[in-house]
């Protein structure tokens, strides 16, 4: 078997995790979400973690479930509205929040990845976003600098993968997933297909194996609709 094939959702985590630590954890709403390794995360009860994520799941389910053990100190996210925990925490001031526009949040995770410190950017100069922030007018328009992120570990999901690490992901769990898996000291992949080297179509690898250390194939994947809406039937 690969060394980078383990058995267990707490087994492939072991020895990474540490109070205080920095986590990316990929997806888009509920899509995408590395469900398995967010609850192994949970189990293991490290605290204080810092979460960079494009949001905070809902209640009882993805990153909610590490908001309701309070083990989160803080999120670094774009969007939050589908959770109460999250809002309640927030404003009893247990919990500490690094809001971004969303292209920015993408363009400070790939950053990180591609090794580049900060970049400037015209989302958010003039508002609350700027503030406490270096500006600069580059051709007689402002800018805001933003610093990449990196962090100690990133978990992502993947639709297939083959026991290198080399990574697919479908349709719109195509988000925030690639981009994480390139910006951390250590990449952990939750896969629905687990393949051997060869299997998947060189051109179809989104994420190269170079970047992942660790692979775990759940049992079970759950598919969920974190809102559904529908039209009513033409008579």
């Amino acid at each position: 078997m690969s060394r980078k094939i383990f058995r267990a959702p707490r087994e492939v985590l072991t020895g990474l995790l540490h109070d205080g630590m920095t986590i990316m954890s990929g997806g888009f709403g509920l899509c995408g979400i590395p469900e398995a390794l967010i609850t192994a995360i949970r189990d293991s009860g490290v605290k204080d973690l810092t979460i960079i994520s494009n949001n905070a799941g809902i209640d009882g389910v993805g990153l909610g479930i590490l908001l309701e053990t309070r083990q989160v100190k803080k999120m670094i996210s774009s969007y939050v509205g589908e959770n109460a925990t999250f809002a309640k925490q927030f404003l009893s001031g247990e919990l500490e929040i690094e809001f971004n526009p969303q292209g920015t949040l993408a363009e400070r995770i790939r950053a990180g990845g591609a090794g580049i410190p900060a970049f400037f950017t015209a989302t958010g100069y003039g508002t609350q976003i700027a503030e406490g922030k270096e500006t600069r007018e580059i051709d007689g328009r402002h800018y805001v600098l933003e610093r990449g992120l990196f962090a100690d570990l990133a978990i992502v999901h993947a639709w297939k993968g083959d026991t290198e690490g080399n990574l697919v992901y479908r349709k719109t769990a195509r988000n925030f997933n690639p981009i994480m898996a390139t910006a951390a000291k250590v990449t952990v992949a939750e896969v629905e297909i687990l393949v051997q080297p060869g299997e998947i179509d060189p051109d179809h690898i989104i994420t190269p194996g170079i970047f992942v250390n660790r692979l775990i194939k759940p049992d079970h994947t759950e598919k969920r609709i974190e809102q559904r809406t529908v039209r009513k039937r033409a008579a």
